[in-house]
């Protein structure tokens, strides 16, 4: 018999179930304590990714991350961690209808960011968080206009590699942010976790946050 709880059985405030650092920086920043609950090595986390042919850029983000957030839930409760509220959210890029994902490779990657230049494009974010009994949901659309992107830019940008593994082939905190002409909407979403409507729903759940009043 157990006679002393192990660091399974204290819950913290909540769980992440995500890889992106930049999503932890962003709850830090809004004083979370968090724990990550991310897949296994047999989980296909990726598939849950795959776009559905037709789908709008606004339903696939939605629907990915309530996705992602059953699989969290379903994983917490498989691993016997104790209760507390889950957090998912996933991020997309659109031009126009078309949803730009995460390139595979260079070419992807130089396709897209050609795409992107003296275009502006919206970049949604949908955030989903489960308290043990519902689930909460955000959405955050903002818009990026980028100015024209010289091939000498693209090519340096894509030898830093910082296009890979972001959705439009890059990262609003990175060096390209130098070319960006315009920005309407949340930063923080662009980033990957907009913090107003994270802070509203996490409100929802009862967790506590820095400056909870």
């Amino acid at each position: 018999m157990r006679t002393r709880p192990g660091n399974d059985d204290i819950a913290p405030p909540l769980y992440l179930a995500s890889q992106s650092p930049r999503r932890r920086q962003l709850l830090d920043q809004l004083g979370v304590a968090h724990q990550l609950l991310l897949p296994a090595a047999d989980e296909d986390a990726e598939a849950l990714e795959e776009v559905i042919a037709g789908e709008l850029p606004a339903a696939y983000v939605q629907r990915v991350t309530a996705l992602k957030l059953r699989a969290a839930v379903a994983r917490r409760a498989a691993r016997g961690l104790a209760p507390a509220p889950v957090l998912c959210a996933d991020t997309t890029v659109a031009l126009g209808r078309r949803i730009l994902g995460k390139p595979a490779n260079a070419a992807e990657a130089r396709a897209t960011l050609q795409a992107l230049s003296g275009h502006s494009h919206r970049v949604l974010t949908a955030v989903a968080v489960h308290d043990g009994r519902r689930t909460h949901q955000a959405l955050s659309t903002s818009r990026v206009r980028f100015a024209a992107l010289p091939a000498a830019v693209v090519d340096a940008y894509i030898a830093s590699s910082d296009c890979f593994g972001k959705a439009g082939a890059y990262a609003i905190q990175s060096a390209l942010a130098g070319w960006v002409a315009r920005i309407e909407g949340s930063y923080s979403g662009i980033m990957g976790l907009p913090l107003f409507e994270t802070a509203q729903l996490l409100q929802a759940s009862r967790v506590r946050l820095a400056l909870t009043p």
